[in-house]
């Protein structure tokens, strides 16, 4: 059975186009028109092993907010579709992820209950012209909101010895991690007998 999800938002700020395939091999085609978003949205499609298209055109004139904002609610809920009833899934993931000096932990539980915590240090405002790395909360947030997932991602270490924290690295990890955690959650449990991992019965 596929389990893809496809969602076309339109709105006075945007246009989004999003479709994943949680059993693809990490292939993708991402365009946002925010460099440094388009590269961690392609770390979700190749860590997470999703086969994954976005396009989002949207009013960078005044600032990528709406943008990014809307492509990760778009994300979020395509990738509630692709999963449907849940049925066999794993449904809990983790990981923890190094990138040189720069450590991170992500758990999710794909529960149905929207519930996003996010640890991370003070960064540099920018990555890039244009990524306002305030918004990587807030990504992370509208994703799991549309996607009605619980998930914690938690920077675990980030101190360079006699400097700031090195914000693209600091991001970076985070996306790798949050990836890595949701492959591990979506993945078929051979023992479940096709059941939907919940003593309720529905998730």
């Amino acid at each position: 059975m596929s389990r893809i999800g496809r969602v076309e938002r339109t709105t006075n700020e945007t246009k989004v186009l999003v479709e994943i395939d949680l059993d693809g091999t990490g292939r993708a085609s991402i365009s946002t028109g925010v460099g440094f978003y388009d590269h961690m949205l392609n770390q979700i499609a190749r860590h997470g092993g999703f086969d994954l298209t976005v396009q989002t055109v949207g009013d960078l004139e005044i600032d990528a907010h709406h943008t990014m904002e809307d492509t990760a609610i778009a994300l979020g809920t395509a990738f509630a579709e692709a999963l449907g009833d849940k049925a066999g899934i794993q449904r809990y993931g983790s990981a923890t992820v190094p990138m040189d000096e720069v450590l991170v932990r992500a758990a999710v539980d794909l529960s149905g209950r929207a519930y996003v915590v996010h640890d991370e240090p003070p960064l540099a405002p920018y990555i890039g012209p244009v990524y306002p790395t305030s918004m990587t909360r807030h990504i992370f947030e509208s994703f799991g909101l549309a996607a009605r997932i619980t998930m914690h991602v938690d920077v675990l270490r980030a101190a360079r010895p006699g400097g700031n924290p090195d914000a693209h690295h600091v991001v970076e990890a985070q996306f790798k991690a949050v990836s890595r955690a949701l492959r591990e959650a979506v993945a078929i449990d051979p023992r479940s007998g096709g059941a939907v991992p919940s003593t309720k019965g529905a998730l």
